[in-house]
């Protein structure tokens, strides 16, 4: 159950880097683009009623920031600079 939340909190937060790449920095809509996903993901860990230890809290997190930034990255490479 672990792995597979980790695994949807990365893939939600794809589109969510996305839109906070295309956001002037410190925005509200910057500042929605990384909490929304961050609300969901508790509300999820609750539901699911995950535990809280801190190996799986750094492992969401870690999770987290990759989907927002392969969200960059994707966003960089299809709407702006070409990245690779």
């Amino acid at each position: 159950m672990i792995i597979l939340t980790a695994i949807f909190i990365l893939i939600m937060n794809i589109p969510f880097g996305m839109w906070r790449k295309h956001e002037k920095r410190f925005s509200l809509k910057w500042f929605l683009a990384i909490h929304i996903p961050v609300a969901i993901s508790v509300l999820m860990r609750f539901i699911l009623k995950i535990e809280f230890k801190w190996q799986f809290i750094t492992f969401f997190v870690m999770m987290f920031l990759t989907g927002q930034y392969i969200g960059k990255l994707i966003y960089d490479y299809k709407f702006k600079k070409r990245v690779f």
